[in-house]
């Protein structure tokens, strides 16, 4: 059974703790530019969003990259860069749709989130539980129990 993060806008209170341990597990250093993960701060509205890799069933950073240099992982699903291969051109960078590949200047190679090898310090981290590591299939089911919720609600205040 493969597992996805599961992320609650609504939980995150802007902590950056997320950031911090996936930096400090990837790159062995406290430092957020090196995050995988990155928290968008909305100041008008005071919210703040986690955001990183959603590991697309077609992943068309995998289909850019002229080397082969991205693969999925059969134990976590997670598709992953493999170092030694990466020629850092980019061409990812540019074909992902959701800009959750970056490319590191240290390195001259491009990184991404890899789901920790199945088990994510983003989630571990995070003292509110706005992410998760949840069953990949059941991704929505909290939205749709919330929105069963309101249904029911609603047709409880009609009757």
């Amino acid at each position: 059974m493969h597992k996805s993060l599961l992320i609650d806008p609504e939980k995150c209170t802007g902590c950056l703790q997320c950031e911090m341990a996936c930096s400090l597990d990837n790159e062995g250093v406290f430092n957020p530019t090196k995050s995988r993960i990155k928290v968008f701060r909305f100041h008008a509205q005071g919210r703040a969003v986690p955001y990183t890799c959603t590991q697309c069933a077609e992943a068309w950073c995998a289909e850019a990259c002229p080397v082969d240099a991205l693969v999925r992982s059969k134990e976590t699903g997670a598709v992953e860069v493999l170092n030694d291969v990466c020629v850092g051109c980019k061409v990812c960078t540019i074909a992902c749709p959701f800009g959750t590949i970056n490319y590191n200047q240290d390195t001259g190679k491009v990184i991404k989130c890899d789901l920790c090898e199945g088990e994510p310090e983003c989630a571990k981290a995070c003292p509110t539980d706005a992410i998760t590591y949840v069953d990949a299939n059941w991704t929505g089911l909290d939205k749709m129990r919330q929105w069963a919720d309101k249904t029911d609600t609603a047709a409880q205040a009609s009757a």
